[in-house]
């Protein structure tokens, strides 16, 4: 794996879009001398200057160019939700490892989203979309709080011919047609056989664990069960040990692990 840039490199927003009032995607493009290639599932420290720095999922990947999701939760990611063309900001990675996706070659893939956790999921999807001779059946559920806050409406409907596209939200409005529940009751339609098929697991951690329990006890194996966690990251270097999940620095160690390395560890809530 390529190492890391520890020094911020400055990168240029060159466009945003609003996906909801508290969220936002941005496309970074570096200045200068770009950072090494990001892998899906991996994450980079974006720097809002003056205010600080936070871990930012990469949601999309186009040579050096870097897209990023960012819900505005706090005084850093408010600023960076803000962006607009122009601003520069600065940028380390790549951290962490990868959903490992040429490692499910021949496998149906089923992919399991809740609200933002669509992000770093999203990379994984197209990979897979642009290769379908190396997988099998693909499925994409995806749940969100209500149908303001489903990421990426537009692609989701583009997925869908090459993918089982499946949506849900937990409080529906006058106008939407679609499921109504947590994202685990869509796994009942999704298309796949459990003895070989690799599944990729993003978003709240009651739902990550709801999910893979119900997916190991469908006969997915657990080690074929990939989970991307998050605790708060500081340094993303492994140094500062805010990240740390039992014997785990998720800045180092994850976010992705298999749930065979994550299930004993969920039973501890994060504060």
């Amino acid at each position: 794996m390529t190492a890391p840039s520890l020094v911020p490199l400055p990168y240029r927003v060159m466009a945003c879009r609003d996906d909801a009032p508290d969220t936002a995607t941005i496309v970074l493009e570096p200045v200068g001398t770009a950072l090494p290639p990001f892998a899906p599932g991996q994450f980079a420290m974006v720097y809002a200057f003056g205010v600080g720095d936070v871990p930012l999922s990469v949601c999309g990947i186009d040579g050096n160019r870097l897209t990023h999701t960012v819900r505005a939760v706090g005084a850093i990611s408010g600023a960076l939700r803000a962006l607009r063309p122009g601003t520069t900001v600065g940028v380390r990675g790549p951290f962490g490892t990868d959903w490992g996706l040429p490692e499910a070659a021949g496998n149906d893939l089923l992919v399991v989203a809740g609200g933002i956790g669509l992000a770093p999921l999203r990379p994984l999807v197209r990979a897979a979309l642009a290769a379908p001779e190396r997988y099998g059946r693909l499925n994409v559920l995806v749940g969100a709080r209500e149908p303001r806050d489903l990421l990426y409406p537009a692609e989701l409907t583009d997925w869908q011919t090459g993918a089982r596209v499946l949506s849900t939200v937990d409080r529906a409005d006058e106008r939407w047609q679609g499921d109504v529940g947590v994202v685990t009751t869509l796994l009942e339609r999704a298309v796949f056989e459990p003895r070989t098929t690799t599944a990729f697991v993003c978003g709240p951690e009651p739902m990550i664990r709801a999910t893979a329990d119900d997916l190991a006890q469908r006969g997915v194996e657990s080690d074929r069960i990939r989970v991307s966690l998050e605790r708060t990251m500081h340094c993303g270097t492994g140094h500062c040990g805010h990240c740390q999940l039992g014997p785990l620095l998720l800045c180092r160690d994850g976010p992705v692990v298999s749930w065979t390395r994550a299930r004993s560890l969920m039973l501890v809530r994060e504060l």
